[in-house]
C-alpha cells in the first residue's frame, strides 16, 4: 500500500515490543547480569560477543559492529524492508499499519516510479535468460560450454544472453509499459545527447545479473562474445545500483552455504563463476573498482575471514596495497584478512582449471596473513642493514598501525616491528600516541618496557606500574591488566581481601573478579558487553583502549607484583586499625580486659617495627 507510515505509530510500536523477545526467537540467549548475551547472528563466532539490553530495548554486537532496535534487528535478520519489518513487529502486537499519504497523488507517483524500477530490472534479467535458451543465443551457450560451465551454475547464476540488435530489450520493455525514461535512468539504454534516440546498452554479450543479498537484481555485467571494447561492461550508478557497495556472487555464495566462515575476493564475473563450477562457492568479484571500506563493512558481518586474491603482476600488487589500506580500520580482534598472489599469466579461471580445486584450496589455506604482507610491503626495496632504510621501514609500519582499531592484533604487530628493528616495543607506542612525533614530544608513561624481565614485579612494581601507565593508580593498573587478558584471573587467591573495597576502582575490580570466575569468560568483548551502558562501562572501554606497553610474558608476573604488593599494604594497615579501635573504646570510658590491654601493648610492639 502506498503512503508512509506515521513516526508517532513507530515510536509506539518499539515502545511496545520487547528486544529480547524478538532476538531471543532467533538467537540462543542467556542472562549476563543485567543483559542478554549469545553468539552473533550476523558473523561467525565461537564466543559470545553479542548481547541485548532489555532496559535499553538495544541489542550491539561487540564483534562485527552490528546494532540497532527490534525493527533493525528483524531487517537484518529476517531480509525484510523496513515497512514489512514494521508489519511482522505490529503483527506481534496485534495492530494494524496506519498509512499517511495514500491518496497523494506524490506518494503515488513515487511508489509507482520505485516499482517500475524493481520490476524493470527483473524483468530485463528474464528476458536475457530467455535469449539465451533460444537460436540467437547459441554463439553465447557454445562460449560458456568453451568455458565449461554446466547448466546448473548457469541457471545458478542466472547467466543470459543480450541479442546482438539495437533495441530488442528496448522494445521488449516498452511493450510491457515501461517507459524508455526509466529505462535510460535504470542504466538499460543509452540515450543520445544529439538525437534524443535511445538504443540498448547490452548488445550481443553473455549477461551477469548483479544481485543484492536477498536476491533482487540491481544491475547487469556484460562480457562480449566478439571483439567490441569494452570486454566487459558494467551497469552505471542509478538509483539501485552502486559500484562501490555491491559485490558479484555475494547472493551465491550465501545460497551454497549459510555457514560462510570465509570470502574470497577476486577480480571478475568468470572467476567468480568458473570457481563456483569446480566446488569453491564463497568467491565473490568487486565491479571494476577496489575493494572499499563499505565492501569489507559488508563481508565482515558475514565472515570472520576475508581472502584478497591478485595476479602476481605490479597492478595486481598495487591492487593488493589499496586493499590493504581500506582493510585496515576494519581489522578488530577476531577477524582475518589474507592475500594471495597468482603466478605470472594467470588469474583465478585459468588456474583452478590448470591445478584442479583442492590445490586452489590449498593456495587460499596459505595465502600470506595481512601482517606478513604488511611487513612486506614495507620493506620492499630497503637494506634493513641500514639505518636509514630501517627507520623508513619502521616508519611505513607505523603509518599502517594508525589505521588498525586497538586490540590485540595491534600491540602484537608492534611487538613484531620491536623484533625485526631492535627499538622497544613501548617506543613505537608512545609514537603511536603522539602522531608521530619525536619521542622526547612524546607524552608521559612512554618509557622503555620491562620485555624480556619479567621479575620486574617483585623488584618494585609500585614504582614503575604508574609511571608507564601516566595517571593510572594501581588499582587501575590491575583493572587493566584483568580487561585486556581476562584469563589473568585464574592467578589471582581465592579470597579478595588484598582488593579494596573502599573506592570506585577497588569495588569495580573485585565485581570484575566475580564476574569472569562465574562466566569464565575469555574475551574482552564480552566483559565489556556486562557493563555496556554504565559508568562502569566507560571506565573498563577506558582502560581497554589504552596500552599496556609490556610483552604478553610480563604481564602475568606483573600481576602477581601487584596482588603481593596490596596484601603487604593490607597486612601493615591491619594493626594500626586494631590500635585505633581499642584506644577508641578506652576513651568511651570502657575499661579493657587485662586480654585486650596485653594486645595493645603487643600490636604497639608490631607497629614499631
Amino acid at each position: 500500500m502506498a503512503g508512509q507510515i506515521p513516526q508517532r505509530f513507530i515510536d509506539d510500536l518499539l515502545a511496545r515490543a520487547d528486544v529480547v523477545e524478538v532476538v531471543g526467537e532467533r538467537v540462543t540467549l542467556k542472562k549476563a547480569g543485567r543483559n542478554y548475551a549469545g553468539l552473533c547472528p550476523f558473523h561467525q563466532e565461537k564466543s559470545p560477543s553479542f548481547t541485548v539490553s532489555q532496559d535499553k530495548q538495544f541489542y550491539h554486537c561487540f564483534g562485527c559492529g552490528a546494532h540497532g532496535n527490534a525493527l533493525r534487528f528483524l531487517m537484518e535478520h529476517d531480509n525484510l524492508r523496513f515497512p514489512e519489518a514494521v508489519e511482522q513487529l505490529a503483527a506481534r502486537q496485534g495492530l494494524e499499519v496506519p498509512r499517511e499519504g495514500a491518496d497523494d497523488p506524490h506518494a503515488k507517483a513515487r511508489e509507482k516510479k520505485r516499482q517500475e524500477g524493481v520490476n524493470l530490472l527483473e524483468l530485463s534479467a528474464s528476458f536475457f535468460r530467455e535469449r539465451l535458451a533460444m537460436s540467437e543465443g547459441r554463439a553465447a551457450r557454445d562460449y560458456l560450454d568453451d568455458r565449461g560451465l554446466s547448466p546448473e551454475v548457469v541457471r545458478d547464476f542466472a547467466i543470459g544472453y543480450a541479442p546482438d540488435n539495437w533495441e530488442a530489450l528496448k522494445r521488449h520493455l516498452s511493450e510491457r509499459g515501461v517507459s524508455e525514461a526509466v529505462q535510460v535512468e535504470y542504466g538499460l539504454l543509452v540515450s543520445r545527447e544529439d538525437s534524443g534516440r535511445s538504443y540498448d546498452r547490452f548488445r550481443d554479450r553473455v549477461m551477469f545479473p548483479i544481485r543484492d543479498w536477498k536476491g533482487r537484481t540491481l544491475g547487469f555485467g556484460g562480457r562480449v562474445l566478439g571483439d567490441a571494447k569494452p570486454k566487459y561492461l558494467n551497469s552505471p550508478e542509478t538509483p539501485v545500483f552502486h559500484k562501490g557497495r555491491e559485490l558479484y556472487g555475494l547472493f551465491e555464495a550465501r545460497q551454497a552455504n549459510r555457514q560462510l566462515e570465509r570470502l574470497v575476493i577476486v577480480e571478475g564475473y568468470m572467476d567468480v563463476v568458473a570457481l563456483a563450477q569446480f566446488g569453491i562457492r564463497n568467491a565473490v568479484a568487486t565491479l571494476g573498482t577496489s575493494t572499499s571500506e563499505e565492501h569489507l563493512q559488508r563481508l565482515f558481518r558475514l565472515v570472520g575471514e576475508v581472502v584478497f586474491c591478485f595476479d602476481g603482476d605490479n597492478a595486481g600488487r598495487q591492487a593488493a596495497r589499496r586493499a590493504l589500506d581500506n582493510v585496515l580500520p576494519q581489522m578488530i580482534d577476531g577477524r582475518q584478512a589474507r592475500f594471495l598472489f597468482l603466478p605470472e599469466g594467470e588469474d583465478p579461471d585459468s588456474l583452478v582449471r590448470r591445478e584442479g580445486p583442492e590445490a586452489f584450496n590449498d593456495r587460499i589455506t596459505c595465502a600470506s596473513p595481512l601482517s606478513e604482507f604488511l611487513f612486506e610491503q614495507a620493506a620492499q626495496g630497503r637494506d634493513l642493514q641500514k639505518i636509514e632504510d630501517r627507520e623508513r621501514f619502521a616508519s611505513g609500519v607505523l603509518k599502517a598501525l594508525r589505521r588498525l582499531p586497538e586490540g590485540v592484533l595491534k600491540s602484537l604487530l608492534l611487538g613484531e616491528l620491536a623484533t625485526r628493528t631492535g627499538i622497544d616495543s613501548s617506543r613505537f607506542a608512545a609514537l603511536l600516541e603522539s602522531g608521530g612525533k619525536s619521542e622526547a614530544q612524546a607524552p608521559e608513561g612512554a618509557e622503555p618496557s620491562a620485555r624480556g624481565a619479567p621479575g620486574e614485579a617483585e623488584r618494585g612494581i609500585t614504582a614503575s606500574a604508574s609511571t608507564r601507565n601516566g595517571s593510572l593508580g594501581l588499582m587501575a593498573r590491575t583493572l587493566q591488566l584483568l580487561v585486556h587478558e581476562p584469563t589473568l584471573v585464574e592467578r589471582l587467591p581465592a579470597e579478595l581481601d588484598w582488593c579494596a573495597d573502599n573506592d570506585s576502582d577497588g569495588s569495580l575490580c573485585r565485581e570484575v573478579i566475580r564476574l569472569l570466575r562465574a562466566g569464565r569468560y575469555r574475551s574482552p568483548q564480552v566483559l565489556l558487553a556486562h557493563f555496556h551502558g554504565t559508568a562502569e562501562g566507560q571506565r573498563l572501554q577506558a582502560l581497554a583502549r589504552r596500552e599496556l606497553l609490556i610483552p604478553r610474558a610480563a604481564r602475568a608476573a606483573e600481576l602477581d607484583g601487584l596482588i603481593e604488593h596490596f596484601r603487604r599494604q593490607s597486612s601493615a594497615a591491619a594493626p594500626e586499625t586494631e590500635i585505633n579501635e581499642l584506644l577508641a573504646r578506652q576513651r568511651s570510658g570502657k575499661r579493657l580486659s587485662s586480654e585486650e590491654r596485653q594486645r595493645l601493648m603487643a600490636l604497639f610492639q608490631i607497629a614499631k617495627r
